[in-house]
């Protein structure tokens, strides 16, 4: 607005000098009321120009700048939260993948645990077994021994009568008895 107001005034104290210098009359510009008419008129178009053309023209230039800077600190604020929820989505990956690690820690100490229970448990059994087999083992010993002595004193019951339904000379008496004791000292 300021460069036409200046053009015109330019125009306008360029105008009359021109003039006076054409000598008056027959020159570009003749010093009479239509040269104030032709002024009137030039600065009736440039302030219509100015309200109607101008000042609209740079009311939306204006606008458009503003839609641009709007839509560039919107497309800056989108970027700072598409950063931002990225970097979420990566701590939480970051996250999960601890917990599925120490998840896996727990279930392979939790194995390993259980591995060593169940190997206490069958060695713990296999003891008692053995033990069991060797108590076992011991009775039926002892039961056998048993026998064997029963078996041997009627052994040498019958032996006894034997020998008392034969006449037997003492020599043979004493034999038969040490042969009956020394079987059941073995036993």
């Amino acid at each position: 607005m300021i460069r036409v107001l200046a053009v015109a005034a330019l125009l306008l104290g360029v105008g009359p000098s021109l003039a006076w210098a054409a000598g008056g009359e027959g020159g570009l510009i003749n010093l009479d009321k239509s040269l104030l008419i032709q002024v009137v008129n030039f600065a009736l178009l440039l302030w219509l120009l100015s309200k109607f053309l101008y000042r609209p023209l740079v009311g939306k230039m204006q606008e458009r700048t503003r839609a641009i800077q709007t839509s560039l600190e919107e497309a800056q604020a989108a970027r700072l939260a598409a950063q931002r929820e990225r970097e979420e989505f990566a701590a939480k990956i970051q996250a999960a993948n601890a917990e599925a690690q120490a998840i896996r820690a727990a279930a392979l100490q939790e194995a390993a645990e259980e591995q060593r229970r169940l190997v206490e448990s069958a060695r713990l059994e296999a003891q008692r077994l053995v033990e069991s087999a060797r108590a076992e083992l011991e009775q039926e010993v002892r039961r056998a021994r048993q026998e064997l002595r029963r078996e041997a004193a009627d052994l040498g019951i019958i032996i006894a009568e034997r020998l008392i339904k034969k006449s037997v000379h003492d020599e043979d008496h004493r034999r038969l008895i040490d042969d009956a004791v020394a079987r059941l000292g073995k036993n």
